[in-house]
């Protein structure tokens, strides 16, 4: 993957530390401030970038460098204190994690799938499409980091459920190629993050919080909240979506993609919310707190983008 363009001073000077692999003039004081939140989603993108499959031509090494590291602290810390503050204004709190299932059937907000069925053109598709790829390509991946931070019966149900995202061992099932596939029939580039210049903040933020829930083990509860939210969201505005690019006589092998998690996502959401976040609360009560903030987080996330992308539409029709 190639380094994105800036967005910003500090989105610059961290892909000129990366394409230069070095750090020396991050290190200056006083320390290299964002210009916005646009130009702070895409520094810690690339900063979280380097722990999955890093850029062309920036050395592995880079991965640990302290300044990096220190850096990336600093961007993470004022994204989790945002989330937090805005969890709180919410109300949203939990007795137990069964009430993920209320907190995501009582949550509010634009939504992009009732659209998508039924309004959505061929090319809001596509755009939607390019940048979901930023994700999808990478697809649980970010959870995958909570696996040796788990307890043996949280940890074994969530190797069942990210078993069955990999593909069960099939690499033409794993869901991310699935992805892929279906953006190559419909005539996308399904490269590696092919599409980040092009993608809204509210995208980068969504990735960067699954990034920062996954790389954390004090945040362990948040990314199972996290997933198991996103389980309990998914079938139902999978199979909008699935109908939605049918309507459009869109590729077969993006409809596939769609259709694989209407069913799968279905028992899912039971094991991801009862047998999961369970199995961790069980363990730890007191990461429930956490479990419902990652719960909160990931519904707030795709409100955002929902917004972002219905707005975008709305003024351009």
């Amino acid at each position: 993957m190639q380094l994105p363009p800036p967005r910003g001073t500090l989105s610059h000077r961290v892909r000129d530390a990366l394409a230069g692999s070095s750090t020396r003039p991050l290190a200056s004081r006083p320390s290299p401030v964002a210009d916005d939140h646009h130009d702070a989603a895409l520094a810690l993108w690339m900063l979280y970038e380097l722990h999955y499959r890093g850029f062309d031509g920036v050395d592995d090494r880079m991965e640990w460098d302290a300044t990096l590291l220190g850096l990336r602290r600093h961007l993470e810390d004022d994204l989790e204190q945002d989330l937090r503050t805005r969890f709180a204004k919410s109300g949203t709190s939990a007795e137990s994690v069964e009430e993920i299932f209320r907190i995501c059937d009582e949550h509010e907000g634009a939504a992009l799938s009732p659209y998508l069925h039924r309004h959505a053109t061929r090319e809001q598709f596509l755009e939607l499409l390019r940048a979901r790829s930023v994700y999808h390509l990478k697809e649980s991946d970010p959870v995958s980091w909570a696996i040796p931070r788990l307890g043996t019966a949280a940890k074994a149900a969530l190797v069942e459920l990210q078993y069955d995202e990999y593909g069960g061992g099939d690499p033409n099932r794993l869901h991310a190629h699935l992805f892929a596939r279906g953006m190559a029939a419909c005539g996308l580039d399904p490269t590696y993050g092919a599409y980040v210049a092009q993608a809204p903040t509210e995208v980068l933020e969504q990735n960067n919080v699954m990034s920062l829930f996954g790389l954390h083990r004090r945040l362990r509860g948040a990314a199972l909240g996290h997933l198991a939210a996103f389980e309990v969201t998914s079938s139902l505005p999978s199979r909008r979506i699935a109908q939605g690019l049918d309507r459009l006589d869109l590729a077969d092998a993006m409809q596939h993609y769609y259709r694989e998690h209407v069913e799968a996502d279905a028992v899912h959401e039971q094991l991801a919310v009862r047998t999961i976040c369970g199995a961790l609360v069980a363990e730890s009560p007191e990461l429930l707190d956490d479990v419902v903030l990652g719960a909160f987080a990931c519904l707030d996330q795709e409100e955002r983008i929902a917004r972002h992308f219905l707005d975008r539409w709305e003024a351009a029709a």
